[in-house]
């Protein structure tokens, strides 16, 4: 099976980003692909809360989400939109980041929330609180299609392997990482992040990501790694979308993962301890 991870670098406008991403879709189902990837945030990358506000929309009312369904369904692909951002519900207001598995019949098959938010400091000058303006999701997400068991994570989750060890033993053939990754931390810790996923696990990670920088109409503009990123259940980078917008490919066998973990056979290894202390 062939995936695509589509590479963008959107603006805090989602009317203008759903053209560059149905276009991207379009050539990905042209060149073959049977499953599709879109970055962390596809619909709107902003900073304001009061922007963000203005321009999304609940789950049920997302241009986006609407659009990119009936393109799935046109080009019969599978579709992960590896998130929006949604309005939620939430009484204090919070959004919902939100990935999206996409059936070829346009039907949506599955929903993760992602659940650690960046609240980091990366320099003095450089800081994020998402918790701020979205509300962690508290459920991990498994789901079996025809080409391999699934298991969804967003961007920050990445940093956090319990999460993906619990989706592996618990199935999952295929790790997904959608991505708006910020440019510091990414040049440091991006690869070996996937990487260690990958090895640890012995699954693939397929890692879409948002590139460059962020034209904001509110707020400051943000910056983001690129280099979205498919990782062997090995560990071996097969792909690299380098900081370009654009697609690249990349083709799955689940008999590598049965390889992988036959070899090191490490998710049945686990054992109770106690401690530290």
């Amino acid at each position: 099976m062939k995936a695509a991870l589509l590479q963008l670098s959107v603006t805090d406008n989602p009317a203008e980003n759903l053209p560059v991403t149905q276009a991207l879709l379009a050539e990905a189902a042209a060149n073959g692909a049977g499953f599709a990837l879109t970055p962390e945030v596809t619909n709107c990358l902003s900073s304001s809360r009061t922007h963000q506000n203005d321009v999304l929309r609940d789950e049920g009312h997302d241009a986006t989400l609407s659009e990119l369904r009936a393109a799935a369904e046109k080009h019969k692909i599978w579709l992960l939109i590896g998130s929006l951002a949604l309005k939620s519900g939430a009484p204090d207001g919070r959004f919902a980041n939100r990935s999206l598995l996409i059936s070829p019949a346009g039907a949506i098959v599955a929903r993760y929330d992602k659940i650690h938010m960046f609240d980091v400091n990366v320099s003095e000058s450089e800081s994020y609180r998402e918790s701020d303006g979205y509300r962690p999701g508290s459920a991990a997400k498994l789901t079996t299609t025809p080409f391999g068991t699934v298991g969804m994570t967003i961007c920050y989750d990445v940093r956090f392997p319990h999460l993906y060890r619990s989706l592996a033993q618990a199935g999952a053939e295929i790790l997904t990482v959608p991505a708006a990754f910020n440019d510091t931390t990414g040049a440091a810790h991006w690869e070996t992040l996937l990487r260690a996923r990958a090895i640890e696990n012995g699954a693939y990670v397929l890692a879409p990501a948002q590139t460059g920088v962020h034209a904001a109409h509110q707020g400051r503009p943000r910056k983001t790694h690129g280099h979205s990123m498919a990782v062997s259940p090995w560990g071996e980078i097969l792909a690299d979308g380098g900081t370009e917008i654009g697609v690249t490919y990349v083709d799955i066998n689940l008999a590598e993962v049965a390889k992988a973990r036959s070899r090191v056979p490490s998710l049945q290894h686990d054992r109770d301890y106690e401690g530290p202390g």
